[in-house]
């Protein structure tokens, strides 16, 4: 059923050698057919009808029987009408003529047109879309089942320079969290010790894997499916684009497609609440630039700050250094000059930890950490911690990592800044650690769980990172 290889829209194969790589040829048969699917003809109501509804024109003909209807669609395909139920008066159907008989549909109407999840300007465009997925799933089921067998994804142009991209930033990226074996008879208080058992420990390099974002997407003109090759056929709502980095497949193929997303800065219109993995993919980075930058900043002129993460900042303050992220990246100004208050800018800080969609510390493991926390032997509960880190995802350890690091460096000034590891665990216990469910009776009840384990890492950061 595919179309002609001698088509200039048609499949081909691609051959694995870089060296023989031609571009991929776009598959016509499925766009062939939406050119072949019957076009809407809609039947008028000879006479005005007192009964009907605003938003919808002469097609509707009132309260008809449904053999009425069938008898004015008769013999010509595509024809369609819409009439009230004699059952349920008050309820809508379209009458739609495909395939030698009159299918029948409960029509609906909330500012759009609908029958299932596609919603519509119009009837007619309804209806055509409506002819167009008949057609193409009566010609081609068979086609379709199998289009996903023989994908060009990984032939495409842009997929190559995707991974040549990853392959930049792995050569000079982080290696893996080193995984520590704790001996029994080991005292958890000597960390030279400690740290002496990680120095053999094979290193291995990992990449920032990050899943697609799709969206439902109308397509404005002829569009193919960047994993299959196929034409995404339809009216509107034809298929998904990854809003991170512009994928376009259908539905199905979504399904199929590798967890490579390489976010592209174009497409990443904030800063703040952006989520993590697809920040650090899209700047190429190890870590939002937001955790440097403000790091850097409270390292040269706040460690001395008394209450430093605890006192607040002026909240329009910190939203002003929070817009200014969103507006101009990396080349923001968060310096002395603009904002002479530290603690904005450890205020900015928190509230980018705060805001990220998923915590530093994922919805997914937070009750491991949080279980990790109730153990009462401390060698254990510290070796739980450290099992917990290692099965985060590489952008959320690399930022965690170098928080630790700095929180612990801030507690080298507790005589100036007051701030132990403990004070530090309540200010970013909360920042860091969210409950799945949201519950505020759960937040209550971790509270010293989530302290704990902020707290614990910051002492034992030198072991547990």
């Amino acid at each position: 059923m595919a179309a002609s290889s001698n088509s200039s829209l048609s499949g081909s194969s691609v051959s694995s050698d870089p060296e023989d790589y031609q571009p991929p040829i776009w598959k016509s048969y499925l766009y062939q057919l939406q050119q072949e699917a019957p076009r809407p003809k809609r039947i008028t109501c000879p006479q005005e009808m007192e009964s009907r509804p605003k938003y919808y024109g002469r097609e509707f003909h009132g309260m008809i029987s449904r053999e009425y209807a069938d008898e004015l669609l008769a013999g010509v395909e595509g024809a369609y009408l819409i009439r009230e139920s004699q059952r349920q008066p008050g309820t809508h159907t379209l009458a739609l003529r495909f395939g030698h008989q009159t299918l029948n549909y409960r029509l609906f109407y909330d500012g759009k047109h609908f029958v299932g999840e596609k919603r519509f300007e119009s009837v007619h465009d309804l209806v055509t879309d409506a002819l167009i997925t008949l057609y193409i799933e009566t010609k081609a089921a068979e086609y379709i089942a199998k289009m996903t067998t023989n994908p060009i994804y990984e032939h495409l142009g842009y997929t190559s320079l995707l991974k040549d991209k990853m392959v930049h930033r792995l050569s000079r990226g982080r290696t893996e969290p080193r995984r520590v074996t704790f001996q029994r008879d080991e005292k958890i208080t000597s960390p030279l010790v400690r740290r002496s058992a990680l120095k053999d420990t094979p290193e291995k390099q990992c990449s920032y894997e990050k899943i697609h974002n799709f969206k439902v997407h109308t397509f404005r003109g002829p569009h193919w499916c960047e994993y299959c090759a196929n034409f995404m056929w339809g009216l509107i709502a034809q298929g998904v684009r990854c809003s991170d980095c512009g994928l376009n497949v259908h539905k199905q193929c979504s399904k199929l497609v590798p967890s490579d997303c390489q976010p592209d800065l174009r497409r990443i219109k904030k800063v703040f609440s952006c989520d993590l993995t697809t920040l650090v993919k899209a700047h190429n980075t190890t870590r939002p630039m937001v955790v440097d930058m403000c790091i850097r900043e409270i390292e040269l002129r706040g460690m001395k700050s008394e209450g430093l993460y605890r006192v607040s900042g002026f909240s329009e303050h910190i939203e002003d250094v929070k817009l200014a992220f969103d507006r101009d990246g990396e080349k923001a100004d968060i310096s002395a000059s603009a904002y002479a208050d530290i603690n904005i800018i450890a205020g900015a800080l928190k509230l980018y930890l705060r805001d990220l969609p998923i915590p530093v510390i994922p919805f997914d493991l937070y009750p491991r950490f949080i279980q990790a926390a109730k153990i009462p032997n401390a060698e254990s509960r510290l070796e739980a911690i450290h099992e917990s880190l290692l099965q985060l995802p590489p952008a959320h350890y690399e930022t965690l990592r170098y928080l630790m690091a700095h929180l612990k460096r801030v507690t080298q000034f507790e005589k100036d800044n007051l701030m132990n590891a403990e004070n530090l665990g309540i200010v970013y216990g909360p920042t860091l650690m969210q409950p799945p469910e949201q519950n505020a009776l759960t937040t209550l009840n971790d509270m010293r769980q989530q302290k704990l384990v902020v707290q614990l890492m910051i002492e034992h950061e030198d072991v547990l990172f």
